[in-house]
């Protein structure tokens, strides 16, 4: 080898850089095949063969049903959600649970000006599927508004803009008369509250039960018919039948009471004759169940229209619900009516 000449440079770093790389490659793609190809979740069987969904559930969260204007899409940011969380403890105020409620604990200590005596217990997130926080349980409209006619709009503006009825209690709205549960818990659909939002499912081989925690309401679906009681046979819940797609239960519901109406987060609506509500529960995890449902009333509604919730595990238990409105409040409120007619009669003989 001469001065000026240079030693040939070995291959063998880069033949063993190239064989590391290959590794690497290898490993990452049957990672990602694997990852690619996992087996999708597969809930638990009941003895009769059927998915399991039995055990205690809440649907509670800061998610309305209509989309409110902060928001601009179906997920929302860290910043509308930071935003919605904000403004909601701002309005609620002091009805916000300070502490989680301890069974356990005594009685607390009789004063005689409480500041507050009534608390909300609820999930203060936005709720979440897939881990997206959703600003809207509609999803079909996009716009996650509900697609009322142009004569359901016109009815109720002239609804909300008419004095309040105290005549009878049949006037007075079936919420205030314990007859259905604040919030429209126990559907269907079946709304987030935001207290006493627990449900209880238990399952036969003919039936599916779900304990509504709030007004002690429980839904009984009947199970593998589609057919539906008489027209004429209308029911604070509706009639309700089930059957199994694959893993979800799939339910509907018709013949709804049509002096119930459904009072949710954001907006709700009337039923009519015609409302037809189907609804899908499949278990995606160990602590989840996805709820959808769609609701069908041409008589409200200009289209059929989708909405899907998160029900999350819940601890538990469900406690005894007890509804007094109904038995104290509706005396009173028909009782300073009277009185109030009764001074406005003697006002005007003067």
């Amino acid at each position: 080898m001469t001065p000026q000449s240079r030693p040939e440079p070995s291959l063998r770093p880069l033949v063993w850089l190239a064989g590391l790389l290959a590794v690497i490659v290898a490993v990452v793609a049957a990672l990602a095949g694997g990852s690619a190809h996992a087996a999708p979740y597969r809930a638990p069987r009941t003895a009769y063969g059927t998915p399991d969904l039995q055990g205690l559930w809440t649907n509670t969260a800061l998610t309305f049903l209509q989309r409110p204007p902060i928001f601009k899409g179906l997920v929302a940011t860290d910043r509308e959600e930071a935003m919605m969380v904000s403004m909601f403890k701002k309005m609620a105020g002091d009805i916000i649970s300070p502490d989680p409620v301890d069974p356990k604990l005594p009685a607390p200590p009789v004063v005689k000006e409480a500041p507050q005596s009534d608390y909300i217990e609820m999930d203060l997130r936005l709720g979440r599927i897939d881990g997206q926080p959703r600003t809207s349980w509609i999803v079909d409209p996009a716009d996650g508004r509900l697609p009322f006619t142009d004569a359901e709009k016109t009815a109720r503006a002239a609804a909300a803009k008419a004095p309040e009825a105290f005549d009878n209690p049949e006037d007075r709205d079936t919420q205030e008369r314990c007859l259905t549960a604040i919030g429209s818990p126990e559907g269907p659909p079946m709304m987030n509250t935001g207290f006493n939002g627990n449900y209880q499912i238990l399952q036969t081989r003919d039936y599916v039960a779900i304990e509504v925690e709030m007004n002690h309401d429980v839904r009984i679906i009947r199970m593998g018919e589609r057919t539906h009681l008489p027209a004429a046979v209308d029911l604070w819940l509706g009639d309700s039948v089930g059957w199994w797609d694959g893993d979800t239960l799939v339910v509907e519901t018709v013949n709804l009471n049509t002096k119930g109406h459904v009072y949710s987060l954001g907006g709700g609506f009337r039923y009519s004759p015609k409302t037809k509500i189907t609804e899908r529960f499949t278990r995606t995890a160990k602590d989840r169940i996805l709820y959808e449902f769609s609701v069908d009333d041409p008589e409200v509604f200009s289209r059929p229209w989708r909405a899907e919730m998160p029900m999350r595990a819940a601890k538990g238990p469900i406690y005894e619900y007890a509804c007094h409105e109904g038995n104290y409040s509706l005396p009173n409120i028909l009782a300073g009516a009277r009185a109030t007619e009764k001074a406005g009669g003697a006002q005007a003989a003067k």
